[in-house]
């Protein structure tokens, strides 16, 4: 068993980032059906609305997951890298300074020399990492949910253009259940991150349609 795989478990995604990917399909949904809306205002079509809306959010959420794989596989490989370097350090200062600067800032503030060299110790006692960086199962397991949250957000706002025939009612009414969402995500985002979830829910939904509102004016 690599040293790598000895890491305790955790969730694949923690909330903040489901949170945040559900954000970000639904953002992208808005700006695709209000583009559409203006730019075939005098025939917007049904069909277009709910496929085009359903691509969009299906082809993002594939390039975020493949952004998310890259970011995953620098993640292993800066791993390798500084234990490698602590192993290498020409003296134990240096050895703990590297432990130091791969520790959360605030918690490498309070950790004596004493602790960091029992850490420099127990690492030094891992086994070498075997072979490049590798990305693991998790690794495409978090990919894989972070492009079904961006495919999977685009439902409720394409509701409406599935059981609706008017178009136009249909668009209003998907607006509506976005706004709804994005409150529901930015409260719970507040709430996970220690913010006011009412005040975060509304700023989410002001910042959305900003957001929304500058993708349209610079061509969608």
């Amino acid at each position: 068993m690599s040293w790598v795989s000895s890491i305790p478990f955790k969730p694949v995604l923690d909330p903040v980032e489901r949170i945040s990917e559900t954000l970000f399909g639904l953002i992208m949904a808005l700006t695709f059906t209000c583009t559409l809306g203006v730019a075939t205002a005098d025939s917007i079509k049904v069909h277009t609305m709910l496929f085009g809306a359903l691509g969009c959010n299906l082809a993002w959420g594939i390039i975020d997951a493949g952004v998310y794989l890259l970011a995953r596989l620098n993640h292993q490989a800066r791993k390798h890298l500084t234990l490698r370097a602590m192993r290498e350090a020409p003296d134990l200062e240096t050895a703990r300074g590297i432990i130091g600067d791969a520790l959360p800032p605030l918690v490498a503030s309070v950790l004596p020399p004493e602790q960091l060299e029992l850490m420099r110790q127990k690492l030094h006692q891992l086994p070498e990492p075997s072979g490049r960086p590798r990305l693991m199962k998790r690794d495409w397991i978090g990919a894989l949910g972070l492009c079904l949250l961006s495919f999977l957000s685009t439902f409720p706002i394409v509701i409406p253009f599935i059981f609706m025939t008017d178009a136009r009612l249909a668009l209003r009414v998907s607006n509506a259940v976005a706004i709804v969402m994005l409150f529901f995500c930015g409260y719970a985002f507040g709430y996970r991150s220690g913010l006011r979830p009412w005040a975060t829910g509304l700023s989410m939904v002001a910042l959305g349609g900003a957001l929304v509102g500058v993708a349209i004016a610079l061509g969608g």
